[in-house]
């Protein structure tokens, strides 16, 4: 009988950071804003950590959570899918930002 070795999925803080297109409009945002409260907090209600905000600029924000590589993954799909014509997002692992392990 073959065993297979599992490795256990390990929960990771992540970095998604987005900005402004250049072509985005005030009512591109307005019409954006309920689907990405929505998807925080079916985040929230799934017991995982977020924490967002917009930075000084007002044209760039940052979130924070937690998940496995494939939650993690996931999030950014499904806020592509509601944000992708108004913003440019990226993901990073939280490790992976050596500034804001400072933090």
């Amino acid at each position: 009988m073959t065993q297979q070795l599992q490795t256990p999925k390990e929960d990771k803080l992540w970095v998604l950071v987005s900005a402004l297109k250049n072509n985005a409009t005030d009512s591109d945002i307005d019409r954006i804003a309920p689907s990405v409260s929505k998807l925080i907090d079916s985040w929230n209600t799934k017991g995982k950590f977020v924490l967002s905000g917009p930075f000084d600029d007002n044209k760039t924000g940052m979130a924070i959570f937690q998940g496995t590589k494939e939650e993690a993954n996931s999030f950014f799909e499904e806020n592509k899918k509601v944000t992708s014509d108004v913003l440019e997002s990226y993901l990073y692992e939280w490790g992976a930002i050596p500034i804001l392990s400072i933090f």
